[in-house]
């Protein structure tokens, strides 16, 4: 199945982060916080403005990103799970 965001929303996998921590503890599942991190699956046509004109999102397919703790609303598609959130959700793009 095809899913394409409408409007400024944006469609984002989540990217796992390390299992081990810096000093090589192992750290368990219940432990781990949700990554923040993630990579842009798909991304809407963007908002309006007041007159009509599309405003032309700053991220595209492929970018990986930053997001906050609480930013978007989790989907499955295809049997995966993802992110749905605003553009505006996004805190930054990492190189």
């Amino acid at each position: 199945m095809a899913f394409t965001p409408l409007h400024d929303r944006v469609l984002v996998r989540r990217i796992e982060g390390d299992e081990k921590t810096k000093g090589g503890l192992i750290i368990p599942d219940s432990a781990k916080e949700k990554p923040s991190e993630g990579e842009v699956v798909a991304v809407g046509e963007g908002a309006r403005k007041e007159n009509g004109d599309r405003i032309t999102p700053d991220v595209k397919a492929g970018d990986r990103i930053l997001f906050g703790k609480w930013s978007g609303t989790e989907i499955t598609v295809d049997g995966e799970e993802m992110l749905i959130m605003k553009e505006t959700d996004i805190l930054g793009t990492l190189a």
